[in-house]
């Protein structure tokens, strides 16, 4: 009988049955509960249930820190294991969540042989593909963001490499997978904007100091910044203050790929009705020097506030005035410039964006009418 009372123990500690959600790492989310030796043929894992509270499927491999692939040392940006997917592989987690709640998953992730590695995320019905062409942290490790409504109690998170590269071997590291429920922000008459100082987000893992990327709307139904859009075909990067300077409060975005990197949100306004749209623009003293601009757009009207970053943080405030014309008003900002870390001329980089505000104005004094 304590035979059978501690096998069960047993399966229940390694199983990937659905466990009770709480914000933060998944259970075994960095990876490192691994593998009993016998399920491991080299790096490659040998069965579904290998890996403790996960299940996989295709070839899957288990990487220690400094695991050497042909000339290239796989560093591990959490602790000293990750995963490696390769051709169609997939892993997957079960945990339970509240029906009708939005929840955002954040991983690391890091190419290996590929240019053009992308990954499949999904909590049926819905997925999204994340592309990994453009890498933003100069020691090759980015973490990502998408999310997701619960349609059920269940959620079954899957994250899946697509690719079919000559080299089955050849495929993206993943690490530190974490989940947050999110509680969207509304309006008020003090900001008609949501979440306009950004302060709910994503899940930030807090022993990474790269931030978290927010991927484009195109490849992502449900934006992990509630309230916002990523209206463009590269992604904006989510700050904390813990690890970057922010004007206001504890979190900001960085706008890190000029034109290509713009933050948006609709919101209703009376046509005839003046506004202001008031902003902060700084850096984010992460290195990022030079002139930096940032562009404004409150449906046709547009403002450009130039910023000289000396990349040791500070910020400035912005005003865009304006008469609505429209009864919703499209609310856009990106970077006019490109920018990189003058710390490894490489990494992109840009203006960070806070504490975002839009108000209706009874004075018109100064506000542009078109």
């Amino acid at each position: 009988m304590l035979n059978f009372v501690a096998s069960l123990l047993l399966l229940c500690a390694i199983s990937p049955m659905a466990v009770a959600f709480t914000d933060g790492l998944l259970p075994n989310g960095n990876f490192e509960l691994g593998p009993a030796s016998s399920q491991l043929r080299g790096t490659e894992v040998i069965g579904r249930n290998a890996i403790p509270r996960w299940e996989i499927s295709g070839t899957v491999e288990y990487i220690p820190w400094g695991h050497k692939q042909g000339d290239m040392l796989l560093v591990v940006p959490e602790g000293s294991y990750a995963v490696r997917l390769g051709n169609e592989a997939s892993i997957k987690q079960r945990i339970k969540v509240t029906r009708g709640m939005r929840y955002s998953l954040t991983f690391s992730a890091a190419r290996t042989c590929a240019q053009e590695e992308r990954l499949n995320v999904s909590v049926a019905p819905e997925s999204g593909v994340l592309p990994m062409q453009t890498m933003y942290s100069s020691n090759g490790w980015d973490s990502y963001a998408w999310a997701w409504n619960a349609r059920s109690d269940v959620a079954e998170i899957v994250v899946h490499n697509p690719g079919v590269e000559e080299d089955p071997a050849c495929g993206p590291l993943i690490d530190s997978v974490a989940v947050k429920e999110l509680h969207p922000p509304r309006r008020s008459n003090k900001n008609l904007l949501k979440n306009g100082d950004f302060e709910e987000g994503p899940y930030i893992l807090p022993n990474t100091t790269w931030g978290v990327l927010i991927p484009p709307t195109t490849e992502d139904d449900h934006s992990p910044l509630p309230g916002w859009m990523v209206d463009s075909p590269k992604a904006v990067k989510y700050l904390d203050s813990t690890h970057f300077s922010v004007p206001r409060g504890s979190r900001a975005v960085e706008l890190l790929a000029g034109k290509e990197s713009a933050l948006a949100q609709e919101v209703r306004t009376v046509p005839g009705r003046a506004y202001a749209l008031a902003f902060s623009v700084g850096d984010a003293s992460n290195a990022c020097q030079g002139t930096m601009i940032v562009e404004a757009f409150a449906g046709e009207h547009t403002v450009k506030v130039p910023y000289e970053s000396k990349g040791a943080g500070g910020a400035k405030r912005a005003v865009l005035r304006f008469r609505a014309s429209k009864a919703r008003t499209r609310i856009v900002f990106f970077s006019s410039n490109y920018n990189t870390r003058s710390d490894d001329l490489s990494s992109l980089c840009g203006p960070v964006l806070d504490d975002v505000a839009l108000v209706s104005i009874r004075n018109p004094k100064g506000v542009v009418k078109r």
